[in-house]
């Protein structure tokens, strides 16, 4: 389903194979990647809800705000700690 999402959190490392490096791709488990896609999934119906409840009360919702910054911050962190 997310093609994209593998390859970004594919991994690329140097063996030492002999007197030299082969590089060698390290697919993400599945496990991580279910837990990315729930992760985006989540933030794309928080800020569903964030809208709704502008739109129908006229207030922005702090705790609503902040999950999302939560969630956003964590994808972003296994993006990054993917690609190191």
């Amino acid at each position: 389903m997310f093609v994209w999402l593998r390859k970004a959190l594919t991994r690329t490392v140097r063996v030492k194979r002999g007197k030299g490096f082969k590089v060698e791709d390290v697919p993400p488990s599945e496990r991580l990647i279910l837990i990315v896609q729930f992760s985006i999934a989540a933030i794309a119906a928080l800020t569903l809800i964030q809208i709704v409840h502008i739109v129908y009360l006229g207030t922005w919702n702090a705790e609503v705000s902040a999950t999302i910054t939560g969630l956003i911050g964590t994808v972003t962190g296994l993006f990054i700690g993917a690609k190191t």
